[in-house]
């Protein structure tokens, strides 16, 4: 059976830039024992999240992303799709970007073929521990696509 990662991003005392965190947690409550899916807390990126994408054979990606959509608006940006969304943003509040451990996983033979950025149009990145109204709604939907997304690549 395929494996998916599904990687929430952000910085939760930043409002809307911790949805990524917010939909991960989401999962976690609404949808503990998803067969061959984990949920993983990446916060503000490190090289230590190398291993866990090495060790799944998708990635489904959720992060705050400027795509100059309304609010809460939900974009998802799957393979190469991705690749040159991320190619256009490489700079980051994140210690580390998505392209440098994706050059890590290229090195090491670990890229996933199935690959997936979900993005929701940040309304707010001020100090907050909660997503803001217009991106709150969005954490539900966005749940359900990455399972849909992971659903997909597992047949």
């Amino acid at each position: 059976m395929q494996s998916t990662l599904i990687l929430g991003i952000g910085n939760n005392l930043l409002t809307d830039e911790g949805v990524g965190v917010h939909v991960v947690r989401y999962l976690e409550a609404h949808h503990p024992d998803t067969p061959g899916v984990t949920y993983f807390d990446g916060g503000t990126l490190s090289f230590t999240l190398a291993e866990p994408i090495a060790e799944h054979d998708n990635l489904i990606v959720v992060d705050a992303a400027r795509i100059d959509e309304a609010p809460g608006t939900i974009r998802c940006f799957e393979g190469a799709d991705m690749d040159r969304y991320l190619t256009g943003n490489r700079a980051s509040v994140h210690e580390v970007g998505l392209m440098d451990l994706f050059d890590i996983a290229r090195l090491s033979g670990t890229f996933p073929d199935c690959r997936a950025l979900i993005g929701v149009q940040p309304a707010s990145l001020d100090w907050g521990e909660f997503p803001s109204p217009e991106v709150a709604p969005s954490i539900a939907r966005v749940a359900q696509m990455a399972l849909a997304l992971a659903a997909r690549w597992r047949q």
